[in-house]
């Protein structure tokens, strides 16, 4: 696994080996499929040019700085050296754990960028990896820690995922909007006894187990389909457009639902030897 990181976690007198590695694709938060801008009328690649309003020409690299507006048209001139002077150059290389959390406590919403820590090479470095991991998966818990990387420093948690450690890099609480808006905004939403049952129901129907492998994008696989056929010069097919859902009573509904999915049958999980597999169990979405 090539690593773009490698240091040590550390707590207490404990140092443990890791390399840092990105769980997800460069194109996780797009679609792998990038695009140019062109001329229309000769399909050449347009070039983005670095204009000055004021002096009317276009400007080089090495004229360009770095502005913080602080009102309309103000700036404060930030220069590279600057925020190199803040810049944080962590020769320690570490995570530094500061405490273990109830992994539950954690909301998935702080979670920023995903990592796996891979451990040393030499086996015996391996052991410490091991010990944490099987420590965290048996108690529940995760550590929480920060660390520098790429001279910024990354609030971070260290969880157990599966027989691996893995990375989340964390928004800061001021980063994250408050929910009280929505709260407050159905705090005095009222629900019958008889629309909750149903809702039950329907949920009950279509209980399964998460398999991230069945899901697929869409838009992802559409646009694929759409530039090969493009390539191919044949005519593109235009989906009809979708029809509005009528508004219709909450508890009708819920009814038609419940209806539609009672013919359904669950398929049970598959178990070894023979014997019916347990039920599986839940898990909060921080564990996933």
């Amino acid at each position: 696994m090539r690593t773009i990181w490698n240091g040590s976690i550390s707590f207490g007198l404990v140092n443990i080996p890791v390399g840092l590695a990105p769980a997800t694709k460069p194109a996780a938060r797009q679609s792998d499929i990038a695009f140019r801008t062109l001329h229309r009328e000769c399909g050449t690649p347009i070039k983005q040019k670095r204009w000055c309003p004021t002096h009317e020409r276009e400007v080089e690299a090495d004229e360009l700085v770095k502005g913080w507006e602080v009102s309309k048209g103000q700036f404060v001139i930030v220069e590279d050296a600057d925020l190199e002077a803040i810049s944080q150059h962590d020769n320690s290389r570490a995570i530094e754990i500061t405490r273990f959390v109830e992994l539950d406590e954690v909301d998935p919403i702080f979670f920023d960028r995903t990592y796996f820590l891979a451990p040393a090479s030499e086996p015996a470095a391996r052991r410490p990896y091991v010990l944490l991991l099987k420590a965290m998966k048996e108690t529940g818990h995760a550590a929480i820690g920060r660390f520098v990387l790429s001279g910024k420093e990354k609030l971070c948690l260290i969880r157990a995922k599966g027989d691996a450690l893995a990375l989340e890099t964390l928004f800061l609480a001021e980063d994250v909007y408050s929910q009280a808006e929505i709260e407050e905004a159905v705090s005095d939403a009222d629900v019958k006894e008889a629309e909750l049952e149903l809702a039950r129901q329907v949920i009950e129907s279509l209980v399964g187990e998460f398999d991230p492998s069945e899901f697929t994008s869409v838009y992802r696989s559409n646009l694929k389909a759409m530039l090969e056929a493009k390539l191919e010069g044949e005519e593109i097919a235009r989906p009809e457009p979708v029809t509005e859902t009528p508004v219709v009573d909450l508890m009708e509904a819920l009814k038609r639902s419940v209806a539609e999915t009672k013919g359904r049958k669950r398929t049970p999980a598959k178990a070894s030897n023979g014997k019916k597999a347990a039920a599986p169990k839940r898990r909060a979405a921080a564990r996933k």
